[in-house]
């Protein structure tokens, strides 16, 4: 999806906005409800409050239960690829990372130097299903959006890279755009990136009609009525 345009004022704006109004938008732009494509299942964020991240998936998929039972050097050499591939392309780019252990994951991928490295690598992020560790440590600004926290590595090792992934029931295609924050990811079509501007316009015009009037001293079931009413015709 990375050859679709995403100009500086588009990236901007995501980042301004939750990952909520994200999906309200996309079905703004669709113009209709029933959009599916987002996580389903809680998600712990390393720091609740850093923004959404937004970015190009770069898949992979790790296990940590048992040790890898391909040769050492296969191993390191595949380890060594997924950091090349994590460096590849034009960013922004977000690391989605499958822990195929679930729901008995116990080995954490993400900690200081982890985290540390993808920041180096220009990396914004990560969401997976796996392990968080070394809270306090983690590299600054850099949102570890996970499926739990615990002390051990275990054998964590990486199995596959740039393939599709499943992460808290949200299938990521390799390029697929992400958005996410606390509340979980959403993965955008491409056919309503172009649209998303004037889809979050009209988003927060819509919830104006009722939020304003709710929020001014005196307001009344009459007055929600009446507010209703409008904001029931403007929205999707």
């Amino acid at each position: 999806m990375e050859n679709t345009a995403l100009d500086a004022d588009l990236l901007s704006l995501l980042k301004s906005v939750d990952t909520p109004t994200i999906c309200n938008a996309i079905e703004v732009a669709q113009g209709k409800r029933g959009f599916q494509d987002f996580t389903r299942k809680t998600v712990i964020a390393a720091d609740p409050t850093l923004g959404p991240i937004v970015g190009f998936a770069r898949t992979a998929r790790i296990s940590a239960v048992a040790p890898p039972t391909e040769p050492p050097e296969v191993i390191k050499q595949r380890r060594m690829a997924y950091y090349r591939y994590m460096a590849s392309g034009d960013g922004p780019t977000i690391a989605v990372v499958e822990d195929a252990d679930d729901p008995h994951c116990v080995g954490a991928f993400w900690g200081e130097v982890n985290t540390t490295i993808h920041v180096g690598l220009g990396v914004s992020g990560v969401l997976t299903n796996g392990v968080l560790r070394d809270l306090g440590d983690l590299a600054p600004n850099f949102q570890v959006l996970a499926g739990s926290i615990g002390p051990s590595h275990g054998f964590v090792h990486v199995r596959d890279i740039n393939e599709p992934v499943n992460v808290f029931g949200l299938r990521v295609h390799p390029g697929d755009l992400l958005h996410a924050d606390r509340h979980g990811a959403v993965v955008i079509p491409r056919e309503v990136i172009s649209s998303l501007k004037n889809a979050i316009a009209k988003l927060h015009a819509s919830e104006k009609l009722i939020l304003e009037p709710a929020r001014q001293p005196g307001f009344t079931i009459e007055r929600f009525e009446e507010a209703w009413r409008a904001f029931e015709a403007a929205r999707t």
